[in-house]
């Protein structure tokens, strides 16, 4: 069955999305202040909308996919925002990567208003949003994740209730904790096997089934090898998410000396650069001086 949705946000990911809903038969208002990614989508059978308060009143939910949560709040409870237009008791979606607890204060601002409100980040990125295989971990009450399920089945294959509001946004910093070790971890095996004369493009081959093997260590190894930095992510991305980390650490006094490596890691790249760029981009932390320059 399909659903009447609002995007707001339509970037790499929210894009994705996006098109995964246009494709499989669903009515898509969709906003965003770059009239270019709207088009793409238009161009994919998707409505247009003057504004996020105007793609929220034609819709029963309305998916959030932003960068901060200073531009979620913009987004939703601005002049012209979502909270303007939509009709009580509308479900929004939020799934963007945000800390939790600024999710927690959206969400009792939006329950002030009427609103419903469900955290659902995601683990897979645009290429699994494509063929509607994205893992997302949903936090609220069950009633409003069963049914955000009604439009997220539509671009996931894992969906998982992690609790109340907020808990899948924790659950998506230890994903990104996970991921951001796992990229890095490959990028430093695989120029130690470049370095050793290994067939570092034959590892995720002769590795897998063992223990070692990882969704990262098949995807990434052989584009470490080839240097295949075509953006699928972004480096700073994964800033802002090893620092909600590490906030959240404080918090709750957890030690995680590995991922301050990390987070260190792509703070450098970022300073360097390199922020924009997708993770298979690490390997120019590996780079000696002698070998030719990022461009």
């Amino acid at each position: 069955m399909s659903v009447n949705v609002a995007l707001i946000g339509a970037g790499a990911m929210g894009g994705a999305i996006g098109t995964r809903l246009a494709e499989t038969g669903n009515t898509l208002r969709v906003f965003d202040l770059d009239p270019e990614k709207v088009s793409a989508l238009v161009a994919k059978g998707a409505i247009s909308a003057a504004s996020a308060a105007e793609a929220a009143s034609a819709s029963d939910y309305v998916i959030t996919s932003l960068n901060a949560p200073q531009i979620v709040e913009k987004a939703v409870f601005g002049e012209n925002g979502v909270a303007d237009g939509a009709r009580a008791g509308t479900l929004i979606i939020d799934m963007s990567s945000i800390d939790p607890g600024a999710t927690k204060d959206l969400a009792a601002k939006a329950e002030a208003r009427g609103l419903r409100w469900v955290d659902s980040p995601l683990s897979g990125g645009a290429p699994k949003a494509l063929v509607g295989e994205l893992t997302l971990m949903a936090g609220g009450s069950e009633k409003d994740v069963a049914d955000a399920h009604n439009v997220l089945k539509f671009v996931s294959s894992n969906y998982t209730h992690m609790g109340p509001v907020g808990a899948g946004q924790t659950t998506k910093l230890i994903n990104q904790v996970l991921c951001g070790l796992g990229f890095l971890a490959v990028a430093e095996a695989t120029k130690l096997a470049l370095d050793a004369g290994v067939d570092a493009a034959k590892i995720p081959t002769a590795l897998k089934g063992g223990r070692a093997d990882s969704a990262i260590l098949q995807e990434y190894m052989p584009r470490f090898v080839s240097r295949d930095y075509r953006r699928t992510g972004r480096i700073d991305n994964m800033v802002k998410d090893l620092n909600g980390a590490q906030d959240l650490a404080r918090k709750t006094h957890t030690a995680m000396p590995l991922t301050a490596v990390c987070a260190e890691v792509h703070r450098m790249l970022t300073a360097a650069g390199l922020g924009g760029e997708d993770q298979a981009a690490l390997m120019e932390y590996f780079k000696g001086p002698d070998k030719e320059k990022f461009e």
